[in-house]
């Protein structure tokens, strides 16, 4: 059969596939309906010697892809046919106590849970990785001046360093609003057919309690037939949000290598890789501008996520086939997009002269914050100094030098020495905190 789908030949790193594949799916399934065997073997409703022979074969081993897809293939239900495979090989008359008391989605999203803790710890590393790099980067150019830009304009001055550990700290909210939905996100249920754990009578609190435990997981306090889906809507956002942090870093990145800027560009092997069919000195940003597309394909699975919310009563099965599609995507491109970024950022060609001609092209008009600072303090009003350096700003761009604009309004002169005038046009003297900045959040990312 052939591919269609980029993730199955283009995209995505095997670790994660691995985990959200159908293989992975069924296996964790079968971990499910072992701990219910075990549960109910705890509180007497089966016999021991059934549990521990149903804990022996709920295993691919026994239970292969195969037969399960041959079953399904037949009765035309994916958990039903699990059951059926692994009720015919365990021995004797465990068969009969598999599955007792549950209904298919406390399997399902039970299983499913247990492939979320392990993707999102796949994710959890990836940030990780993302976060040393910028912390590496803040802190090697903590102290390089370069223009900043606002609306694509020169804006004033500020540190490299400073912009990466803005999207350090961003980085960083990301690891903890991961590490804080866990527990509401890593859920799982077995409480029947509408939530009421009737099937399991008075046993089905004790029953729920030793499977949570048993796989690591928190129960659903208020299920129906399936765990309420604003837990999975919760984690989806979180990973629209982390992909709109990598686009913009990426965005950023291929902005800064435009060859009139220059200042920031993509690593490009000299030796081997090609930039265009035809033209060939092309050096283009190819990873950054992948990660952006990658990252907009992410956020669109949203819409269908928070539709799957939406249930007819106690559940219908319009989530289950999006959801096919939504988690395995979501969670491998957000996977694929942060290792990506990870790569462009540990590689980041950094060009500190091309940073200064920039900054020297912008010129002392940049600094007309600095120079209306520098009056107020000597007792001017705010809106007269910014006035007047508003004005030498028009004069400069009609020709004039920017402090000879200044130089020629007597107002200026009177309050300010050359020296003073000077030091204020001068863009080293005017990044504020930002070298502060970058170590007070190195810190704090870095404190337990």
């Amino acid at each position: 059969m052939e591919s269609v789908c980029p993730l199955d030949f283009r995209y995505g790193r095997e670790e994660m596939k691995r985990v959200l594949s159908h293989e992975s799916r069924v296996r964790r399934c079968l971990d499910v309906e072992a701990s219910l065997a075990r549960a109910l073997a705890a509180v007497g409703r089966i016999p021991p010697e059934a549990a521990r022979e149903i804990t022996l074969k709920a295993k691919l081993e026994y239970v292969t892809i195969e037969k399960v897809n041959e079953v399904e293939a037949r009765i035309r239900h994916d958990v039903m046919a699990i059951v059926k495979v692994l009720s015919d090989a365990c021995e004797g008359d465990a068969g009969k106590y598999v599955h007792l008391g549950a209904t298919s989605y406390d399997i399902v999203d039970t299983a499913l849970a247990l492939q979320m803790k392990d993707a999102l710890e796949i994710i959890r590393s990836d940030l990780k990785a993302l976060e040393r790099a910028l912390i590496e980067k803040a802190s090697e150019n903590r102290d390089l001046v370069m223009v900043g830009r606002t609306h694509g304009q020169f804006a004033i001055p500020l540190t490299l360093g400073f912009k990466f550990a803005v999207w350090l700290a961003e980085v960083h909210r990301h690891i903890m609003r991961i590490e804080e939905c866990r527990k509401r996100v890593l859920v799982g249920k077995v409480s029947g057919a509408v939530g009421t754990g009737a099937a399991l009578g008075e046993e089905s609190f004790e029953v729920e309690r030793l499977v949570m435990e048993d796989l690591g997981l928190l129960a659903e306090e208020g299920a129906t037939q399936i765990v309420q889906r604003d837990r999975q809507i919760e984690i989806l956002c979180h990973l629209a949000n982390l992909s709109v942090t990598v686009e913009k870093m990426s965005t950023e990145i291929r902005t800064l290598q435009r060859p009139e800027i220059g200042e920031l560009m993509e690593s490009f092997d000299s030796e081997r890789q090609v930039g265009s069919s035809t033209m060939s000195h092309k050096r283009n940003p190819i990873t950054c501008e992948n990660v952006t597309g990658l990252a907009r394909v992410l956020r669109s699975f949203l819409t269908a996520s928070f539709e799957g919310g939406v249930q007819w009563n106690e559940r219908d099965l319009s989530n289950s086939s999006a959801e096919r599609f939504i988690l395995p995507h979501m969670l491998v491109l957000a996977d694929e997009i942060l290792v990506k970024i990870t790569s462009v950022m540990e590689n980041l060609v950094i060009d500190r002269e091309a940073i200064e001609r920039n900054l020297n092209n912008a010129g002392s008009v940049i600094m007309a914050e600095s120079v209306i600072m520098a009056l107020v303090s000597k007792g001017m009003g705010r809106q007269e100094a910014h006035e007047i350096t508003r004005q030498a700003a028009m004069e400069h761009y009609r020709g004039m030098a920017y402090k000879d604009a200044l130089l020629k309004d007597g107002r200026v002169m009177s309050l300010l020495r050359p020296e003073e005038l000077e030091r204020s046009l001068t863009p080293s003297y005017y990044t504020g905190t930002a070298r502060d900045r970058v170590d007070r959040i190195i810190a704090s990312v870095r404190s337990p």
